[in-house]
């Protein structure tokens, strides 16, 4: 909906909306936090999108390219850039396959990474989630899953499993 529809449509002013009350800000909000955990508690030599790329090729070894950013939603193009890096750094391979599309698999090196990370995503999950009871952490994924969910299509790279 362009801003001048949405503008006539309203009837309340900037004043009368909360920044924390938008569930925009606040997703964005929380996503910076989630990156700068995720950076104090295991480094800079994997960024977030770099470790969800090789979990899911840990959970699924031998997909391609194309189907890996569908699993992640990330567009092809990103997609492509973080496997050149991913092979960069020895921790994936890249396989032309004959109808021209890439077979991704993690390396040993890969695989020893991820192994690695497990104690520091643990410890980021406690530091994200820990000020949480069960039943909260609990009903804040239920709840943040069913979102993204409910929203997957507005994305401009959905996922599809």
């Amino acid at each position: 909906m362009p801003i001048e529809s949405a503008m006539q449509s309203q009837e309340t002013s900037t004043a009368e909306i909360s920044l924390n009350d938008q569930p925009g800000h606040l997703i964005r909000r929380a996503h910076q936090i989630s990156v700068s955990v995720f950076y104090e508690t295991l480094g800079r030599e994997v960024t977030p999108v770099q470790y969800a790329v090789m979990r899911t090729l840990q959970d699924k070894p031998g997909i391609d390219q194309v189907t890996l950013a569908q699993q992640v939603a990330l567009d092809t193009s990103s997609t492509a850039d973080i496997a050149v890096r991913l092979e960069g750094k020895g921790w994936i391979t890249r396989k032309l396959l004959a109808r021209g599309q890439r077979e991704l698999r993690l390396t040993a090196d890969g695989e020893a990474l991820l192994e690695r990370m497990v104690p520091g995503m643990q410890q980021m999950q406690n530091a994200l989630l820990g000020m949480l009871s069960d039943s909260e952490r609990e009903a804040f994924l239920q709840l943040l899953s069913k979102f993204v969910t409910v929203n997957n299509e507005r994305s401009r790279a959905p996922m599809r499993t």
